[in-house]
């Protein structure tokens, strides 16, 4: 019988540490060949053409929105819509802000925890550019209907599934419904790689754009034949020379030699998280007092939600305290609805309808984590906390 129930744990073992030691032997501890090799195996992963590691997820986000302004003819400008999900982590949003998109926020389904899917579609207008597709807590969103609903209009999708690593829509990997898609390799998600991201695409031109914008904008990433630049085969010219207002946001080398190995293991990670989501669906489906999330399809279940039922006596301040003192440890969903945030006076933005959805799991739901190690004890010593 256990006592306590962690949100996150270690998934490393001697692979991880052995990779680890390989980078300190060849020295070379930037951005190198492990890097590339995981680029590589991500790629194979996910069906994608292309895949760039960067520094995090929310990194990955960052360039990915930056790609669009600097495509030969730009996907995106100054001041276009771009509608969003009120329930999200915070760098799903900021670079939307930074690069002076104007947002419009869109209320959530309390069972899936993604889009309402009525209230975005009734929140498209002319005026609309892009849908920020958020996979939350690892469950993909109904692309099918999302499609549907864009089919035959001058928008396009951009995927954040930092939190949906392994997820399927229809036996296609969440990530890659999208023009582009990113992911993180954060400790508590499904790989862990110190910290790390991804972002991937088969647009060839993205890509290229990507690559420099990962490392200062310069040219010496590119290949030779690229879509952004003219490259000369002068080495000395091409070291330091800037074509796109970029970052650094390059991963350590031995970020990426350690994914080479969580990537290996990722199947049997994922087994095992569905196995621990069966049991606590099993548990909690019929609750009294709680809402859980409904998987749309083939969710990664990067954790379990539960939302105090409308009908229930109880009040998350006691649910929270009674977890704490139990040692279950507990998070916000996400960060509830965004839009109550102070930061908001920074952004340009508008509320589509209204957000009942977003408020109510707002001040009502917390998720418990779910892991790579089979938590049968710790679901049930839950379900009796609760009782």
């Amino acid at each position: 019988m256990t006592n306590s129930y962690p949100l996150a744990t270690s998934t490393w073992d001697e692979k991880e540490l052995d990779a680890i030691q390989s980078v300190i032997e060849r020295d070379v501890y930037t951005m190198g060949e492990s890097v590339a090799k995981f680029e590589q195996d991500f790629c194979k992963f996910t069906k994608s053409k292309f895949a760039v590691m960067v520094s995090s997820g929310s990194t990955a986000n960052l360039i990915a929105i930056a790609a669009l302004f600097y495509t030969k003819n730009p996907m995106l400008k100054r001041g276009d819509e771009v509608i969003v999900p009120a329930v999200s982590w915070s760098t799903t949003f900021f670079p939307l802000q930074q690069y002076g998109l104007r947002l419009k926020f869109v209320d959530i389904d309390l069972e899936t925890l993604n889009y309402n899917l009525n209230s975005l579609e009734s929140s498209i207008t002319e005026k609309t550019r892009m849908i920020m597709a958020v996979n939350l807590l690892g469950n993909p969103n109904d692309f099918d209907k999302i499609n549907q609903i864009i089919k035959d209009k001058n928008i396009f999708i951009v995927e954040d599934n930092c939190e949906s690593m392994g997820a399927e829509y229809k036996g296609k990997q969440a990530g890659t419904f999208g023009i582009m898609g990113t992911f993180s390799t954060f400790f508590s998600h499904h790989i862990a790689t110190m910290e790390g991201g991804f972002v991937v695409t088969n647009d060839e031109e993205l890509y290229h754009i990507l690559l420099s914008l990962r490392a200062h904008g310069w040219t010496r990433n590119l290949p030779k034949e690229n879509k952004v630049c003219t490259k000369s085969d002068d080495w000395f010219e091409e070291s330091f020379r800037f074509v796109l207002p970029g970052y650094n946001v390059r991963p350590v080398e031995m970020s990426g030699a350690i994914g080479i190995e969580q990537l290996k293991k990722l199947p049997v990670f994922l087994e095992q998280r569905r196995k621990n989501a069966k049991l606590f669906v099993e548990l909690f489906k019929d609750h009294q007092d709680f809402i859980i999330q409904k998987d749309i399809d083939n969710s990664s279940w990067f954790g379990f939600s539960l939302i105090i039922k409308p009908t229930s006596k109880l009040n998350r301040e006691e649910v929270v305290k009674r977890l704490q003192e139990n040692k279950i440890d507990c998070r916000p969903i996400v960060t509830g609805n965004f839009t109550r945030n102070e930061v908001m006076k920074f952004f340009d933005y508008e509320i589509s309808g209204d957000l009942k959805n977003a408020d109510y799991l707002h001040n009502n739901g917390f998720f418990v984590g779910n892991s790579q190690g089979c938590l049968e004890k710790e679901i049930k010593y839950l379900k009796r906390i609760l009782k």
